[in-house]
């Protein structure tokens, strides 16, 4: 059920969103060099490696990090970038992950390739066997701001917690606090 619901509401937003997905990438292309799409090595589900699209918020020499292991990263922001970020505008193209499976809507965020510490956490826990999700429980609970412990000690509760009615749930709070613009530290 939650495969069919995830196919079924990406492909409306894709459809709803298909005139500002091509004015972000006139955007993205027109205010810096580089591609329009920065393409990240994800951990997916059982740790299996794929490849995750965003809007590029960071110029092309950045370093291959998580954000917040970056020294002054607001230095590596695009003109656009702070925007895109805050906005999370830049997660658009991840609606293709989730229409072809190796994403849902709502799961623990995937960790980058080198994230180490925190994918071990999760393999441990379990986690590790969840689709990652476009949004998920340490998602509204903090995002950028959690440690990495506390980010996982989320997933696990996901994990033990998930059903239909609580991935409603975390849709409609990240709505919230996007909107809000909570949690988004860079």
């Amino acid at each position: 059920m939650k495969r069919l619901l995830d196919i079924a509401f990406a492909t409306v937003l894709l459809a709803l969103f298909v005139l500002p997905i091509i004015v972000i990438a006139i955007w993205v292309k027109a205010s810096s060099s580089g591609p329009v799409l920065y393409w990240s090595d994800r951990v997916g589900m059982g740790n299996r490696l794929f490849r995750m699209p965003k809007f590029r918020t960071m110029l092309t020499d950045t370093p291959v990090l998580a954000t917040h292991l970056l020294d002054n990263p607001d230095r590596y922001l695009t003109p656009i970038g702070n925007f895109l970020r805050k906005s999370s505008l830049d997660e658009l193209p991840q609606l293709w992950c989730i229409l072809i499976g190796q994403m849902s809507f709502v799961g623990p965020r995937p960790a980058l390739f080198n994230q180490i510490d925190l994918i071990e956490l999760r393999t441990s826990s379990g986690v590790h066997q969840l689709l990652p999700g476009l949004t998920g429980w340490a998602q509204i609970n903090g995002r950028d701001e959690l440690p990495i412990p506390k980010k996982v000690q989320f997933d696990v509760e996901y994990l033990q917690r998930k059903s239909l009615w609580f991935d409603i749930k975390i849709l409609f709070m990240t709505l919230f606090k996007v909107l809000r613009r909570e949690g988004v530290s860079h």
